[in-house]
């Protein structure tokens, strides 16, 4: 049974599920799944933290400006950093990279340290308030942030205190993350949407989950991100294949089919297809 805690918060986000993407708060949708573990935790108190650190950066933009500094995104960029690292010590958890709680809004708020998606959604969010452009990057393994203003673009690291990161830099990463065969492609300097950077923070802690054999818990991260994706092809085959761990069988024949309906021809269908077969053949 849900608890009528959990419950009105499910439903807070839920009603994302009909608003357009860039009518989709990243974070107080992010700030709802982290209350999900919190029950009773304000959230005011995180919002106001957000206010907070978005005041001190409009006063400091202000105060630089006054002397006499042009506007640009190195400007907004060094305020950000000036704040965010400087002031409130945001930085990323390299020495505890694989903790739960890197991707929990709340904790990565409390401690200042977090994974890279996370530590995004904490800068966007006071971005977004200034007006300013700032983009998350559809960038392997690790997420790098772009901001922009009147053409000139500058991609920095949230999880190493905002270093600016070049070309080089960035196919070094890549490398690193993947192996010495990678090489940097257009895609990776795509913009997330705001639903894509909800779905890659959920990601990070499902995948930990199941690393640890824990799949009721990966599968209510599914049900979390289903609520705002409910028709997401890839959660629904997730869903599928989790109740299949748990000895849901109806269940998860009956997600796998429709992971079928809405998939159709535009995906291969096929592991689906031998899944539910296997499932069919239990059950006789």
């Amino acid at each position: 049974m849900i608890e009528p805690y959990a419950s009105q918060i499910l439903s807070k986000l839920s009603a994302y599920t009909e608003k357009a993407d860039d009518e989709v708060d990243v974070f107080d949708a992010a700030l709802l799944i982290a209350a999900l573990d919190h029950p009773g935790r304000l959230m005011e108190r995180y919002t106001l933290h957000i206010d907070r650190m978005t005041k001190a950066c409009y006063e400091l933009y202000q105060s630089r400006r006054d002397e006499g500094r042009d506007d640009s995104a190195a400007l907004r960029l060094e305020v950000l950093r000036e704040i965010l690292v400087e002031q409130e010590e945001y930085s990323g958890d390299s020495e505890s990279y694989d903790r739960l709680d890197n991707a929990d809004i709340m904790s990565v708020i409390d401690r200042r340290a977090g994974l890279p998606i996370a530590l995004s959604v904490i800068y966007i969010a006071v971005a977004r308030k200034l007006d300013w452009k700032l983009f998350a990057l559809s960038f392997p393994a690790h997420v790098f942030l772009r901001i922009e203003h009147e053409g000139e673009r500058i991609i920095f690291d949230p999880f190493d205190e905002a270093k600016i990161m070049e070309a080089h830099d960035l196919r070094q990463k890549l490398k690193s993350l993947l192996g010495g065969h990678q090489e940097l492609s257009a895609t990776y300097y795509e913009a997330m949407n705001n639903r894509d950077i909800l779905v890659r923070l959920q990601n990070n802690i499902k995948t930990r989950l199941i690393s640890g054999e824990d799949y009721d818990g990966a599968l209510e991260r599914i049900d979390i991100m289903r609520a705002i994706i409910p028709k997401d092809p890839r959660l629904l085959f997730e869903a599928g294949v989790l109740n299949a761990r748990l000895g849901q069988r109806k269940k998860a024949i009956s997600l796998l089919y429709e992971y079928i309906d809405v998939e159709g021809a535009q995906g291969d269908t096929g592991d689906a297809h031998l899944l539910i077969q296997e499932l069919e053949n239990g059950l006789n």
